[in-house]
């Protein structure tokens, strides 16, 4: 990984409903109407206009992306992601599908010119994703985008316990340092 793409990287413990950013990820449901974990916290954080606006949508499939309005949140955008449920699939399977809610994402963001994206940990939550494993295809696939984006300058993984940050922080430390 060059030092270009690195210093577009960055990692906090937070909330992400609290960013000042151009968009935040949401890892969402197929409905689209809310949940628990990061989707229920952006739900009420955006306010009564995202439910609105989301059961227009129809849904969103596993993999794939939606884009709304970021209405009471300081963020401008939500970009809505289905990441899977990992054990009602193959490791392999569930690694393509979350690798697609990355790229997805991203490239939903750059189609509206998001210059600031940040991300939960997708699928690590309810669906039982296993976090080192999501870490690797997050960061990942992120590096890879970046390599030949433009339009987004900076993508920040929002973890919320100190656990989780760790294992990012320590999989980025390792690339740096395989990359020297």
């Amino acid at each position: 990984m060059n030092t270009e793409v690195r210093d577009r990287i960055d990692i906090r413990r937070g909330d992400i409903t609290r960013l000042t950013v151009d968009a935040i990820v949401n890892a969402a449901n197929t409905s689209l109407l809310g949940g628990g974990g990061v989707d229920g916290a952006i739900h009420r954080a955006a306010g009564p206009q995202l439910l609105v606006k989301c059961r227009t949508i129809g849904g969103c499939p596993t993999g794939e992306a939606r884009i709304t309005g970021g209405y009471n949140l300081p963020a401008r955008f939500v970009i809505h992601t289905v990441g899977p449920v990992y054990h009602r699939t193959t490791p392999a399977k569930a690694e393509g599908l979350l690798m697609s809610c990355y790229e997805n994402s991203l490239a939903l963001a750059s189609q509206n010119g998001a210059e600031e994206v940040a991300f939960p940990a997708i699928s690590c939550g309810i669906y039982g994703y296993p976090i080192e494993k999501a870490c690797r295809v997050a960061i990942d696939t992120t590096i890879r985008f970046l390599e030949t984006e433009t339009v987004v300058k900076k993508v920040i993984f929002v973890l919320f316990s100190e656990g989780d940050s760790k294992v990012y922080a320590d999989y980025l430390a390792h690339l740096e340092n395989f990359s020297d």
